[in-house]
């Protein structure tokens, strides 16, 4: 069977772990790179602040190969789109035919998303769409996965919930406003092992850092 050829959304967190396990146990796709947007500024991917180096270590566990987008950490949007946009043309000249992401309900999201592919011949796959955020992140700790907390929003959550293990006992003390998959933005994650990483990750969790009045960023 010819599999379709896929280009991979990569935060390093649980919501891409667990849809990158879907789209390979369903053997219907060929994940060409995993694409990832590094702040140059800081060294650490974009949004979930984890730093390059645990990246690296992830892909090279995968086994897959790493297209990284770097981008300054006052970068206008457009110069991000320009970067992606090219990023993406490289691989649909390659025979990439679907760009695939971790999103679980976020309809304008998704719609942007969709809207910028379809610009260049391409579509989205999203393997986790629609799936309750409590059954996923309760199957994502089921399957083994192993994943760390690497930024809160101190808006949803406390610093207290910075660096913390995603298990069951995250979950029973998230407030009730705050997803189980932190799809809001309420917090991000690093995954650290196992299923489809053939090593674990080693990490260490440095100090607890409060960025732009807002954050709190370990690891």
């Amino acid at each position: 069977m010819i599999m379709e050829k896929v280009l991979f959304t990569w935060s390093g967190g649980k919501d891409s772990a667990l849809a990158l396990y879907e789209l390979q146990r369903s053997r219907k796709y060929e994940i060409a790179a995993l694409l990832t947007t590094v702040t140059a500024d800081y060294d650490r991917i974009s949004m979930h602040g984890v730093r390059n180096l645990l990246l690296e270590q992830q892909v090279k566990s995968l086994g897959l190969h790493l297209e990284k987008i770097q981008i300054s950490k006052d970068s206008p949007h457009e110069e991000y789109e320009a970067k992606i946009s090219d990023a993406l043309k490289f691989y649909r000249e390659r025979g990439v035919s679907a760009v695939a992401f971790g999103d679980i309900f976020l309809e304008d999201l998704r719609r942007y998303r969709e809207n910028q592919l379809l610009k260049l011949g391409l579509k989205g796959l999203f393997p986790l769409w629609k799936r309750d955020t409590g059954e996923l992140a309760l199957n994502f700790i089921d399957l083994g996965f192993k994943a760390v907390i690497s930024c809160v929003d101190s808006e949803s959550l406390g610093k207290s919930f910075a660096g913390r293990l995603f298990d069951k006992q995250f979950l029973s003390e998230l407030p009730e406003n705050v997803d189980p998959c932190g799809e809001n933005g309420e917090f991000h994650s690093f995954v650290y092992g196992e299923l489809i990483f053939k090593n674990g990750i080693p990490y260490e969790k440095g100090e607890i850092v409060f960025k732009n009045n807002r954050f709190f960023t370990v690891i």
